[in-house]
């Protein structure tokens, strides 16, 4: 196997950037990406930390992430499974990256940059989903914002219906649960009680 381990070998197997994929970079939200960020349900949050590295899916109504300004996005930290992977490593090392996806579209949006976390009592107010106000925001203060090129998406077929699985073929979390707890936690009455235990606890 051949190791690739300098950066002079990368470049000879790739080459350099074309115009294209550097120009399309700012630090900030232009109004063309703020189109795209307020057009997406979904996210992924990338972090890192001394345990290592976290990436966590995020999603809400379009628009989820709040714009304040050119340099800095807003993250509802809505409910999950309590494990703050993601919290805990903005606290201690304030780098993140966020993948925005819109369903249909090809192309991506990536935002670079810090964080900081906020608990101010106003603020949460203003994010409250049906009465309930997340615990915390995530604060992101923008350093690199682009979009990245639909190729991916286009290989994978991803928004195509006719491509989707049937979940059904695919282990259940009740399975997995009780697989790795030798049957302590998970099982069937897991996946019976999850759907009425997300529908109240969603927000």
């Amino acid at each position: 196997m051949s190791v690739i381990s300098t950066l002079d070998e990368l470049e000879a197997i790739y080459g350099h950037p074309v115009e294209a994929a550097t120009a399309k970079e700012v630090d900030r939200i232009t109004p063309h990406y703020r189109a795209f960020i307020e057009a997406a349900p979904f996210a992924v949050l990338a972090t890192a930390g001394p345990e290592g590295l976290d990436c966590s899916p995020r999603g809400d109504g379009p628009g989820f992430v709040r714009i304040a300004d050119e340099r800095t996005l807003m993250m509802p930290d809505r409910r999950g499974n309590n494990r703050v992977d993601s919290l805990r490593n903005i606290i201690r090392d304030p780098r993140v990256a966020v993948l925005f996806m819109v369903p249909g579209v090809g192309n991506t949006i990536r935002v670079n940059g810090h964080a900081h976390l906020s608990a101010e009592p106003d603020l949460l107010a203003s994010f409250a989903v049906n009465g309930k106000a997340p615990r915390s925001v995530i604060v992101i203060t923008t350093e690199a914002v682009y979009f990245q090129c639909a190729r991916a998406i286009v290989r994978s077929d991803l928004w195509n219906p006719a491509g989707h699985v049937d979940a059904r073929s695919l282990p259940t979390p009740g399975q997995i649960l009780a697989d790795l707890s030798d049957n302590r936690v998970g099982g069937e009455r897991y996946d019976r009680e999850w759907p009425e235990r997300a529908r109240r606890t969603l927000w």
